[in-house]
């Protein structure tokens, strides 16, 4: 059961009884090369009383290349730290293709770097009959690139037909944020491969397993908190993989996106920035049909959600969240106030 529906101790911060940490980077520490406000000295807070990992679905760099970025914003990671998409995508190379294995990459250094390290060789064209294909996110990839997957996933027959090579896209992210905005992300690239191919891929990031088994394994956590900023992936896939879970909204996933949540894609935990993580988090109380958190109060009323009481910050936010997923009514049937999209 959520926190946000369970009873907690006053006083409790997200962080109590949690024996790693499991950040996103992307809209969570940075948007494009710049620290998002407060996450930088929060991390660095976390990380003095437990190990902090980092998970990346972004494939276009190595574990010490991100590391490095890391560093010069001012945290202190080593190589280890960081958990990428590619290294989660060779457990499910493993099981199919043998070191020494030819694989076709579309993608950049992040997944060359992982191949080598596990004596796999590398290349980019279709023309050397590749044992398999590995695809991730880099911005520099093209239709030329695209097209050699397809190629050498159509070379033992037809879209669609048996028989072809393994496939493994690193992620299935449909956007990525970027320090001018939201540009498209590694699903639309799968999904331009998809098309040529008449195939789907298996998938190694968020919110697939592997990546969270992955940091899981690495860092012995029983009982880690992961922090994302994206309900589709990182969100998803925690509570796929039964662990707890902290939406931060400083990157994709806004306020709009928290209320109208399904069941499987809803955090834990809900704060603005990550001084979220060290602050109290409110008990959910529930009094004559409407959800307090806070001094915030809202019920529904039919199909009307009624705000009782504003209350402070973020808290009319929490409340509302716990009041629609409660109610049983999809969002769309329900009038909500504009202002808690804000």
């Amino acid at each position: 059961m959520s926190p946000l529906f369970a009873s907690r101790r006053n006083g409790a911060t997200p962080l109590d009884g949690v024996d790693a940490v499991f950040a996103d980077l992307d809209g969570v520490v940075y948007a494009g090369p710049h620290a998002i406000p407060h996450a930088v000295e929060s991390l660095n807070r976390v990380a003095g009383s437990v190990p902090v990992a980092y998970l990346t679905n972004n494939a276009s760099r190595s574990d010490e290349q991100v590391a490095a970025h890391l560093t010069a914003l001012g945290l202190k990671p080593v190589a280890r730290d960081v958990v990428t998409s590619p290294q989660a995508a060779m457990r499910l190379l493993a099981a199919s293709a043998r070191p020494g294995a030819l694989v076709l990459v579309v993608g950049g250094d992040g997944i060359v770097t992982e191949l080598e390290r596990r004596g796999y060789r590398v290349t980019r064209s279709a023309d050397d009959a590749p044992d398999a294909v590995v695809q991730g996110f880099h911005p520099d990839v093209g239709w030329r690139e695209l097209a050699e997957a397809a190629f050498a996933l159509n070379a033992h027959g037809g879209p669609g037909e048996p028989g072809g090579i393994p496939w493994i896209a690193t992620n299935m992210d449909w956007t990525i944020p970027v320090e001018r905005g939201v540009a498209p992300g590694n699903g639309t690239l799968v999904s331009a491969v998809h098309t040529a191919a008449g195939r789907f891929p298996e998938v190694a990031g968020k919110p697939e397993a592997p990546i969270f088994e992955e940091a899981r394994e690495r860092f012995g956590a029983a009982n880690p908190l992961m922090v994302g900023d994206r309900l589709d992936t990182d969100i998803r896939g925690a509570n796929r993989a039964g662990i707890s879970s902290l939406l931060v909204l400083t990157g994709i996933d806004r306020a709009k996106q928290a209320l109208a949540a399904d069941a499987a894609s809803r955090p834990d935990f809900i704060v603005t920035d990550l001084r979220g993580l060290h602050e109290p988090y409110p008990e959910v109380e529930r009094r004559r049909g409407a959800v307090r958190v806070g001094r915030a109060e809202v019920r529904v009323d039919g199909r009307r959600v009624v705000v009782e009481r504003e209350g402070e910050g973020i808290d009319l936010l929490r409340a509302a969240c716990v009041a629609i997923w409660e109610c049983g009514t999809a969002i769309h049937a329900l009038d909500v106030p504009e202002r808690l999209y804000r």
